[in-house]
């Protein structure tokens, strides 16, 4: 049984419980980020970290600890739960209040840090490649609820994942509502054409630290790596897709609404970035 940490103590994980009144449960009125560590070290905590504190300024959620104290606390959490290898979900709600809406109602903000093994999120598949199809959810716009904002009202990508079960694809594809791509439903999108490497800019689609990462690797390797608007034409006429994500790592994708791509096998650029992002996982990080 896992330990949890809960508002500043660390409780076992059937104890570990917030109130049905919580505005979390009951709206989605949160924050949450996904961390994995690697050998005994944090892949990029500060950075996460810090995405998570954006997400809460940008919502006007109050985080009752500062950076420096939500990465102790998450190595902590992995230290008590004698992890080294795992993936970490820290979470602030706003708390409890009333059923209105006003989120003034809520008298304090909770902080819940959760670590367990997880291994990569697609099994089998880094070898063959996934099968993803575009949905016909689209995207929550930019104008409505930004996607750099990592609430914890997941429904937009949860409808998508339910119609990719449905039409038996292992990844959804997102389009915006001008019909460009935005993203999968927990990863980031990348197209390479010709040598050189395409991905949709962040104003659509969430601002991925694992997306980061493959950006700095590929640029590191020679690569050109170019944001801009993609359509499914660009999908369907790839030489090589893959998507990234704290989950997901680095998988390719080899066939899309039916379409192989390429010759229907993971692509030579992508093996070589999924093996670097592995070295790089293993060697970087913050100590536990």
């Amino acid at each position: 049984m896992s330990v949890i940490y809960l508002n500043g103590e660390f409780v076992p994980e059937q104890e570990a419980r917030v109130s049905v009144y919580d505005h979390g449960f009951l709206y989605g009125d949160g924050v949450f980020e996904g961390i994995r560590a690697y050998g005994g070290k944090v892949f990029r905590l500060e950075d996460h970290v810090s995405r998570l504190f954006d997400s809460a300024r940008a919502i006007m959620l109050c985080v009752p600890m500062t950076q420096e104290e939500m990465c102790e606390a998450i190595l902590e959490t992995l230290r008590r739960n004698k992890l080294t290898d795992g993936y970490i979900r820290p979470i602030v709600t706003r708390g409890v209040g009333d059923l209105g809406l006003d989120p003034n109602k809520c008298c304090a903000s909770s902080v819940v840090i959760i670590s367990q093994k997880w291994a990569a999120m697609y099994g089998n598949l880094y070898d063959i490649g996934l099968t993803a199809v575009t949905v016909t959810v689209r995207r929550n716009s930019p104008a409505a609820l930004p996607p750099n904002i990592k609430s914890l009202n997941y429904l937009n990508n949860i409808l998508g994942k339910i119609e990719a079960n449905i039409k038996g694809g292992n990844e959804a594809i997102f389009l915006d509502a001008e019909g460009t791509v935005s993203e999968g439903s927990g990863d980031n999108i990348f197209v390479i054409k010709n040598g050189k490497i395409y991905t949709p800019p962040t104003i659509n689609n969430l601002r991925g630290i694992t997306r980061e990462a493959v950006v700095e690797l590929a640029e590191e390797r020679g690569y050109s790596v170019k944001e801009g608007d993609l359509g499914l034409f660009d999908l369907y006429t790839a030489d090589e897709v893959f998507v990234t994500g704290t989950a997901a790592e680095v998988a390719p994708v080899t066939k899309i609404d039916g379409r192989e791509i390429g010759n229907g096998t993971p692509g030579p650029i992508t093996v070589e970035l999924m093996k670097a992002f592995r070295d790089l996982t293993n060697t970087k990080g913050t100590p536990i």
